[in-house]
């Protein structure tokens, strides 16, 4: 049973501020998104089931994120080269940032000690953060199932 990150981040609290690199060889950061609401999920690897689910769910549902006006962001350590790779095979409309430094996992608290088949490693645990326009965390998903998770967000948009 994968134990649950010990979120250090409330509801109501000021979002960390980021900038990464995305797939397409772009970069992003918090800053630039001010005024929109952010959804920003975090995953563990690209292209493994549960996380491809997650993504494909976030695809379908994506003009409805638009419509709301709310940008779609994953989150993993993987490299932008894997990312690349993901996003064309799933035909993913939003960006992915590659946190290799894992400076992001860590600054919202959802890196940590994970379990999975008896072992114990370090890893990103699947949360997803509801950023508002005002910059501060409006909402966050600490258990997520892949397959119902989109419109859960979306519900709260």
């Amino acid at each position: 049973m994968a134990k649950e990150p010990e979120l250090t981040l409330k509801e109501g609290d000021k979002a960390p501020a980021f900038k990464a690199a995305t797939n397409g060889g772009g970069t992003l950061s918090l800053a630039e998104l001010k005024g929109k609401h952010v959804v920003l999920y975090f995953y563990p690897k690209d292209d493994t089931p549960g996380c491809t689910k997650e993504a494909c769910a976030f695809r379908d549902g994506f003009a409805a994120f638009k419509k709301k006006g709310a940008m779609v962001l994953g989150v993993s350590t993987d490299p932008v080269k894997s990312h690349d790779k993901f996003v064309e095979k799933f035909k993913l409309p939003f960006a992915l940032l590659a946190d290799e430094d894992k400076k992001i996992v860590e600054a919202y608290g959802v890196w940590g000690e994970k379990v999975f088949m008896g072992r114990k490693y370090m890893g990103t645990h699947r949360v997803t953060f509801l950023i508002g326009p005002d910059g501060r965390i409006k909402k966050i998903w600490p258990k997520v199932k892949p397959e119902e998770h989109a419109d859960e967000v979306l519900a709260a948009l």
